[in-house]
């Protein structure tokens, strides 16, 4: 949509970085993180980052103001986890959509799986709903390749996911093991994410401290 009708991304960016020059001069430490959806090639990525950037420079030169900010990606597809070490070479962060990446990755459609999820399920095809517990085996693995691909490419890499397996316990400890900086989930699951964090790296601690003492 964005790159069809760049207009659109124009308009969505100079609204965030009006917003944050007005809130920095009111003394609020502001760090706006730019994110484009459902990227699947470096080539969309570089597209939408210029016209970002651009807009950026366009607002705190009439504002008289900049503030820090910095452009990625919500990773959603497939494609993009495989070229993931290409779209770093633009993208500042990533953000896993699982919810998504879910649906492109299974072929399901979220507006009508619940029409075969019990059938699955009772057949034992798939042992959870994709959609509630991240899917380690499949899913989780192009999240791991994104994630290690990306930071060959920029060392520093921040990363994450978003949607409600930000707040499932089993697909957070996942998460950390693998090496993401946060989850970001509904509010209501935002103590259960917190949790589920605290719990995954206790037991990592445990982990290693039960190895030295053998």
């Amino acid at each position: 949509m964005g790159i069809t009708y760049p207009e659109i991304t124009e308009m969505q960016a100079r609204a965030i970085f009006e917003a944050a020059v007005a809130v920095a001069k009111e003394g609020v430490k502001v760090s706006p993180e730019v994110m484009i959806p459902l990227t699947a090639t470096l080539k969309e990525m570089e597209n939408q980052a210029e016209i970002v950037n651009r807009v950026a420079k366009e607002v705190f030169k009439e504002k008289g103001r900049t503030v820090e900010y910095l452009v990625g990606t919500m990773i959603e597809l497939p494609r993009a986890a495989l070229v993931a070490d290409e779209i770093a070479k633009e993208a500042q962060f990533f953000s896993f959509g699982t919810n998504d990446l879910t649906q492109t990755t299974w072929g399901f459609s979220r507006d009508d799986v619940n029409k075969i999820l019990p059938t699955y399920l009772e057949l034992g095809i798939i042992k959870q709903d994709p959609f509630a517990v991240l899917d380690r085996e499949g899913v989780g693995q192009l999240v791991k390749m994104a994630t290690e691909k990306g930071r060959k490419t920029r060392p520093n890499l921040k990363v994450g996911i978003c949607g409600e397996h930000g707040g499932e316990p089993s697909s957070v400890e996942f998460c950390y093991q693998t090496g993401l900086n946060y989850v970001s989930c509904s509010p209501y699951r935002v103590l259960t994410a917190r949790l589920a964090a605290a719990q995954a790296a206790a037991s990592e601690k445990l982990g290693v401290e039960s190895g030295r003492t053998k």
